[in-house]
């Protein structure tokens, strides 16, 4: 009795038809992002539409899906991005059982998937609901523990400090999720052969989902060592050629020592050469892939297609067509891409450096202290936090509770300046500093003004704010600072409420998550998380006339990346650090900026030394 394909055989069998795979590799991802990413993006657009926005930030994002647009929308999402997912597979095994030229197969393949478009999508949407089905009890029990075990005090004192009792939760829930993904891994298993059924046999997607389930039952564990394999050989290749890629442009800085524009072009060059193997790498792994799950596909059920032309006598027109294929998806936004990416990357350019929560990274947070080494940094803005407390007073603080900064449980709401001024807030960073209390924003703005420094105040809700927005406003302007000041938040409401009471100050979105166009909003600024910056959220800030911030960037390699992505301000614990990146960036030839960015972006060769020793900034 035959047994199934082992890895290295499916990665054998793939290899023959590589030009073939690689074309049609090529050829998805440009129709993925022709067609598939605009549709989602219209879709994703139609839904939060609904919610009256034109974007939903962190906590706004949960509650929408909670709403019946925001479920069937996510689900629409989720069963479109698996279409584009499985569309790889979907051809490369399309060539497989037909065989024939790479336009041919193209264009036979892309007919059978526009047939079975609608089957397609109710099979991606069905597969969510399945795995949502299984994953979301486990999520609710893994959080309900977590509100038992670790809500008494706010989030960042468990997270910095990492008592006990939190260790233990995480464990716990980590075991969880660890067991929940082994089960969900076999149950995708079983279900490894529905598509097939669906594209092949005609099989309504649910049905797929239970006859795929019965065919795999005795062939399930066979499989899936057979899909760990596969994926050791995959990632193990992608790694070397990475690897490859990197020692000769190591060698490269070797080779020509200071000839910094030499060492630029060849490292353009290995770079090039590297994607274009790693684009054919990828594509020889999906093929696999798909032998793979073909042979499984034809073993349990028998369904033995007629043979396969040989791809061969198709090899002239597999290249050329490799190579248009490739050059219309450059031509197609790949290349200016990276052409803006590399203009940016090479320019001079000076960003705003505002002090997280003052000069954070080296005086207790939120302090006088912090606050005035900030200013000393040179810091174009000093971030601040705001809440009121329980006698109405606005204080500069960022969690719910003293209990990170001072082993104190009592919240701000809750507490009166009296109780606040017995709380040290500075021994926990260093005794030096325990005479810190907890400022007044009164006099964290009297000290700014005194040194002619700006302040970024964040309002920060608990749900026990009862006028934050007016006394911000009062005490501002009593000290006559709208002009340097600029306010933002988390919530838009109150932002709004803010910008109400004073439209003429500069006011901004603050975002750790978001979903929709950010820029849509009414803001002068945005300030996101690192990993929500890119280049085309960049761009539509800058074509709305807003600037673009960034959080919370603490090292030199990531600094130099998001000056070089085009932000206009780097929201840091290291101020200090900030400005002699940005100077010793700005002080590089252009030969050196390309290879620092180089050196970043694609991880590869030595890259240029920007500062001998972040701490000593």
């Amino acid at each position: 009795m035959r047994v199934l394909m082992s890895p290295s055989d499916a990665f054998r069998d793939a290899l023959p038809r590589l030009a073939q795979f690689t074309a049609l590799h090529f050829a998805i991802r440009l129709v993925a992002a022709a067609i598939l990413v605009p549709l989602m993006g219209g879709l994703m657009t139609l839904a939060i539409a609904t919610s009256g926005q034109g974007a939903l930030t962190d906590q706004d994002i949960a509650m929408f899906l909670l709403t019946p647009a925001g479920a069937l929308g996510a689900i629409a999402l989720a069963g479109l991005g698996i279409v584009s997912a499985v569309l790889d597979v979907t051809l490369m095994t399309h060539a497989l059982r037909q065989g024939g030229g790479v336009l041919a197969v193209l264009g036979s393949g892309l007919a059978l998937v526009v047939r079975r478009v609608s089957a397609l999508f109710r099979f991606g949407a069905g597969l969510t609901l399945r795995v949502l089905a299984f994953v979301l009890p486990a999520a609710l029990v893994c959080g309900g523990l977590w509100l038992l075990r670790v809500s008494d005090y706010d989030i960042n004192y468990y997270l910095t400090t990492r008592p006990p009792v939190f260790l233990t939760t995480v464990a716990v829930i980590g075991a969880i999720l660890a067991v929940v993904g082994i089960i969900l891994l076999v149950r995708l298993t079983n279900w490894a052969i529905a598509l097939h059924l669906v594209l092949f046999r005609d099989t309504a997607p649910t049905a797929a989902f239970r006859e795929s389930t019965e065919l795999m039952r005795s062939a399930r564990r066979a499989l899936l060592g057979r899909l760990v394999g596969w994926g050791i050989i995959f990632w193990g290749i992608k790694a070397g050629l990475a690897l490859i890629a990197g020692l000769l442009s190591s060698w490269a800085y070797a080779y020509y020592g200071d000839a910094l524009g030499a060492v630029a072009r060849v490292s353009l060059a290995i770079t090039a050469v590297w994607l274009l193997a790693d684009g054919v790498a990828s594509a020889w792994g999906n093929g696999a892939l798909s032998v793979l799950l073909l042979d499984t596909y034809t073993l349990r059920t028998g369904d033995e297609p007629a043979p396969a032309a040989e791809p061969g006598r198709q090899r002239n027109a597999a290249l050329v067509a490799v190579l248009l294929i490739a050059a219309l998806a450059l031509a197609g936004g790949g290349l200016s891409t990276t052409v803006r990416q590399m203009n940016d990357a090479t320019a001079v350019r000076t960003v705003e450096i505002i002090a997280h929560r003052g000069a954070a990274g080296s005086r207790p947070e939120n302090t006088m202290a912090s606050v005035e080494k900030a200013l000393d940094d040179r810091a174009d803005w000093v971030e601040i936090d705001v809440q009121e407390t329980a006698d109405g007073e606005v204080v500069v603080a960022h969690d719910s509770d003293f209990m990170k900064l001072g082993g104190n449980p009592l919240k701000v709401w809750d507490a009166t300046m009296e109780d606040i001024s017995e709380i040290d807030i500075g021994s926990w960073y260093d005794a030096a500093y325990a005479d810190q209390r907890t400022p007044t924003l009164r006099e964290v703005l009297e000290l700014a003004r005194d040194r002619g420094g700006k302040v970024l105040i964040e309002l920060k809700y608990y749900g026990h704010d009862v006028a934050l927005e007016q006394k911000v406003a009062d005490i501002v302007d009593s000290l006559d600072m709208g002009d340097q000041i600029a306010v933002m938040s988390l919530k838009l409401p109150g932002l709004r409420k803010m910008q109400e009471l004073r439209p003429d100050w500069i006011s901004g979105i603050l975002a750790a998550r978001a979903i929709g166009d950010l820029s849509g909003l009414d803001a002068d600024f945005l300030a996101v998380n690192t990993g929500a910056a890119t280049l085309t959220l960049i761009d539509r800030a800058h074509d709305q006339g807003q600037k673009l911030y960034v959080w919370t960037v603490d090292d030199a390699a990531s600094m130099s990346r998001m000056i070089s992505m085009g932000v206009d301000g780097l929201i840091t614990n290291e101020p200090a650090l900030a400005r002699q990146v940005m100077e010793a960036r700005n002080a590089l030839t252009t030969a050196e900026r390309l290879l620092l960015w180089l050196g970043d972006r694609f991880r590869i060769g030595n890259g240029v030394t920007l500062v001998a020793e972040e701490r000593d900034a």
